[in-house]
């Protein structure tokens, strides 16, 4: 595979000038509704084959990105979720995936695995307003985990973020990354 001669920074050079740029194309065209959501996961799930096989999870050159979770609190949409997902992983991160979960289980797995930020996706209202109780919840526990969400409501309520106590909110996969980078300090990103 052509990849295979890609490593370490050699591995990120190839996922900041071709990768990453690529998905960003791939995510404006079906903001435009140039492409369908398909077409869009389809690309993403082929970055991240290509990113896993030329930087694996154990790669060194992960160890400065922060450790990432990803839920729906509940929400059985997925499709969104996996998208991010698929994004993330393109460029780099490693992302816990933590399905469906309730907040006190997602909350329970943020302390188990580290995680730094944990990003929200939900297609239902009421299951946006669960993130109220996952910040809480870390709270209580003395947690500096940062919360970024996306999803319908968020879109059709550009204020909803605040009001459910997140930290930051991304419209789309790509918008994550640089939201993740912002709330981490900038130098997190993929260099």
């Amino acid at each position: 595979m052509i990849c295979s001669k890609f490593t370490g920074d050699n591995a990120f050079e190839l996922i900041r000038n071709i990768i990453a740029p690529a998905l960003e194309n791939i995510g404006d065209m079906w903001n435009c509704g140039e492409i369908a959501l398909s077409q869009e996961y389809m690309a993403s799930k082929m970055c991240e084959v290509i990113v896993e096989d030329i930087l694996p999870s154990e790669s060194s050159s992960r160890k400065n990105q922060p450790i990432l979770g990803i839920t729906t609190l509940g929400d059985e949409h997925m499709l969104g979720k996996r998208i991010v997902i698929s994004f993330l992983k393109s460029c780099g991160f490693d992302v816990h995936d933590y399905g469906d979960m309730a907040p006190e289980n997602v909350v329970r797995k943020i302390a188990e695995d580290n995680v730094q930020v944990i990003l929200v996706s939900t297609l239902m209202l009421n299951f946006a307003h669960e993130v109220k109780k996952l910040r809480s919840i870390l709270e209580s526990n003395g947690s500096g985990t940062k919360i970024i969400v996306g999803g319908a409501p968020f879109m059709f309520d550009p204020d909803l973020w605040r009001e459910v106590g997140a930290h930051a909110m991304a419209n789309d996969a790509t918008e994550s990354l640089d939201v993740i980078c912002k709330l981490m300090g900038g130098n997190t990103c993929v260099n």
